[in-house]
């Protein structure tokens, strides 16, 4: 984090950029993550939130950043220059922000999970239908074994993450600590989606690379599932520290 929020009598003044914004073009709210301390040590504990409302002055929305996927929402630049945002405005304490982001980072990821485990559900039941419906050589494109064991494969796949999705949310629920397993959850399942998604396009031949086609769409949509909320690779690296490794 770059972005610097400096008090000044009864203001804290912003300066510095955010990227990747989701909805950045239309919000009229946001919550800003800003450097409240620049030489703290460790710099995490420099960092706090700010509510800052979309008409401040000082607050420009950048450029639309265009996305193979995801059409339905903006994604986009922001820029804070000289923005002044009252000091009431400060959410929480002021270097605690590091520390409220951290508390939420367990149902973000479960979030990221249900939505996955969701999308893989939707994906293989339009492709299931379409196996069903689609005929060569005289019957249904799912009659033929190879096809039948891909979508034989893809269900156990997809059912073995709805235990598993399920079981957190119980947990996540009750209160437990499942850091480590909404990690496995968000890399594992995520991953899963996108299998999913390739042989799902796969199965609907010529006619799957058509954006006319739902499943086309859902293909590039789901890409980025691996990559927001943390990677693949940082899930894996959270889990093996907590392992010890």
């Amino acid at each position: 984090i770059r972005t610097t929020a400096i008090r000044d009598g009864d203001h804290y003044v912003l300066n510095g950029q955010k990227t990747f914004i989701t909805n950045g073009l239309i919000s009229n709210l946001l919550v800003v993550a800003a450097k409240t301390d620049p030489k703290a040590d460790p710099p995490y504990r420099g960092i706090s939130l700010f509510v800052v409302e979309g008409d401040t002055p000082g607050f420009i929305r950048g450029r639309k950043l265009e996305k193979i996927g995801m059409k339905g929402q903006d994604t986009a630049e922001l820029f804070f220059e000289d923005c002044r945002v009252p000091a009431s405005n400060l959410l929480g304490k002021e270097g605690a922000g590091f520390y409220y982001l951290m508390e939420k980072l367990q149902q973000e990821r479960l979030v990221c999970a249900i939505s996955a485990q969701a999308a893989a559900e939707a994906i293989f039941d339009m492709t299931l239908q379409y196996c069903l419906e689609r005929e060569q050589f005289g019957r249904p494109i799912g009659k033929f074994q190879v096809n039948r064991h891909k979508l034989v494969d893809m269900k156990t796949e997809i059912e073995i993450g709805r235990v598993f999705v399920d079981r957190l949310i119980v947990e996540h629920n009750a209160g437990e600590e499942i850091i480590s397993e909404t990690c496995m959850a968000k890399w594992w399942i995520t991953e899963m989606l996108k299998r999913v998604a390739d042989q799902c396009l796969q199965l609907h031949g010529g006619y799957g690379y058509m954006l006319e086609y739902p499943i086309a769409k859902a293909y590039l949509d789901v890409r980025v599932q691996t990559i927001y909320a943390g990677t693949t690779e940082i899930m894996k690296e959270i889990i093996g520290k907590r392992m010890g490794l």
